[in-house]
């Protein structure tokens, strides 16, 4: 059977970082040794010097919009994006494809599509919504890793928002499998300040106040005890936390016991409220990018270790939807394309900061695997698969519509200058994307389909 070193003055391991020989027999890790000690034979050895290897990142929150929706983005495309990101998972959110992932049917549709197009491994998110309650069971039983409701109008009108009943009933059944519940956590109280003009951002941001984000945190919490009056332990999950006030409430809902986790997105950590144009529908997700203060409470969170993980939430569209000729922000498609710079991104700002890369693996390798049960990702470790992000700490570069590799060449970073180049990615011992002397993805599609383990009766 052959075998591979792979070898690095810092190599980031869950006690830290070290200079290190990891050894790979059939995809897996099966030991680990000094850098600077002996070596057993190998059929292939690479030695990456003072470059850093980490894990593979695990985005847990990604739009691929696939089948149905294609045209927005695609398997091929989002994988080659993770690819060039240092990704090797990553989580299909159940919107925004044809058929939404609500059912077992649907979820089987979509796994029907996935032949040769999974550059890297992926796992799947599948719906709670108001009208599929009673498919939930067999969706559970399909495969799927958890499962996203949303409080407010998820802007497709096929994944129907759930009320704090229906919330109840579907945490319930998560509850009993041990399953996580993702939640879009906001609470429509309109009127809150409608848009007097369609271009202002600040418009768009006070039309969506902090306050419908930690109304719904609160909801979550109380949805949470009761279940443990119950006699249940429910895991429960806000996505893309971007108002930091629900932080304190988070926080305390740790202390008396509660299995609630929260991620935040690169968007709202690197971008800021006060310096986003007019007209640059771009720039719109929801909920929204807050002001500067926001930010600093969030990176304060991640800090702290208030929040759990730091995912894309990738949610691509056509550009026609972002209404990039008109800048008509209110009725634009609210969703980021940033995929594959999220390292990128974070390390930028992480280093200005203090922050380690060893916190960086932690919040976008090790916890988001975690969340998803995948207990063989997300650390360099004996027994975890052998997916490594080789990465370039101090080099820089400028995001360009040419470097992109998912569908649309939108996105709110066009022109940023960032440190950090992911120079190679590696599954199950595999290289999958090189960035040496050019930017390429040595074939085929090794990625696979990651499937909950099937209950046995």
């Amino acid at each position: 059977m052959s075998q591979q070193l792979f070898s690095s003055q810092r190599v980031m391991m869950p006690e830290g970082e070290r200079p290190a020989c990891v050894v790979v027999r059939a995809g897996r890790i099966v030991d680990i040794l000094p850098y600077d000690g002996p070596r057993p034979p190998a059929d292939q050895q690479h030695d990456f010097g003072d470059r850093v290897l980490m894990p593979g990142l695990v985005d847990s929150h990604v739009h691929i919009n696939e089948p149905g929706r294609t045209d927005w983005e695609g398997f091929d495309t989002a994988t080659h994006a993770a690819a060039a990101g240092g990704i090797t998972s990553l989580v299909d959110m159940p919107l925004n494809c044809i058929p939404v992932t609500i059912s077992a049917a649907a979820f089987a549709a979509k796994q029907a599509v996935l032949a040769g197009k999974l550059w890297v491994d992926a796992g799947f998110w599948g719906g709670a919504t108001a009208d599929n309650l009673a498919e939930l069971p067999a969706l559970l039983a399909a495969g799927v890793l958890g499962v996203k409701s949303f409080t407010i109008d998820s802007g497709i009108d096929e994944f129907q928002s759930v009320n704090e009943a229906q919330l109840t009933l579907a945490m319930r059944q998560l509850a009993r499998r041990g399953l996580p519940h993702l939640i879009h956590a906001e609470l429509d109280h309109s009127p809150a300040e409608p848009m007097s003009t369609p271009t202002s951002y600040q418009g768009f941001l006070s039309s969506r106040p902090a306050r419908w984000e930690n109304d719904a945190v609160a909801l979550v919490i109380r949805v949470m005890r009761q279940l443990v009056s119950e006699g249940l332990t429910p895991r429960a999950h806000i996505v893309h936390l971007s108002s930091a006030q629900a932080l304190p409430m988070i926080r305390a809902a740790r202390a008396e016991g509660l299995l609630l986790s929260c991620e935040t997105c690169p968007h709202y950590l690197v971008l800021a409220a006060e310096t986003i144009p007019d007209g640059q529908a771009s720039y719109k997700c929801c909920p929204p990018i807050r002001e500067q203060s926001n930010q600093e409470s969030l990176w304060q969170g991640l800090l702290d270790g208030s929040i759990d993980c730091i995912v894309s939430d990738h949610s691509p569209c056509t550009p026609n939807l972002k209404n990039l000729d008109s800048g008509d922000i209110e009725n634009a498609w609210g969703g980021i394309s940033g995929l594959q710079f999220g390292l990128s991104l974070i390390w930028t700002a992480a280093r200005q900061r203090g922050m380690p890369l060893t916190d960086l693996v932690r919040l976008m390798a090790q916890r988001p695997a975690e969340l998803c049960g995948l207990t063989d990702k997300g650390a360099i470790a004996i027994g975890q698969q052998a997916d490594f992000c080789v990465f370039a700490p101090e080099q820089s570069f400028t995001v360009s519509a040419e470097i992109i590799q998912h569908r649309h060449k939108v996105s709110p970073y066009l022109g940023h200058q960032l440190t950090g180049v992911v120079r190679s990615t590696w599954l199950a011992g595999e290289l999958i994307y090189s960035n040496e002397d050019r930017p390429h993805f040595p074939g085929p599609a090794r990625g696979r389909a990651l499937l909950a383990e099937q209950e046995s009766n």
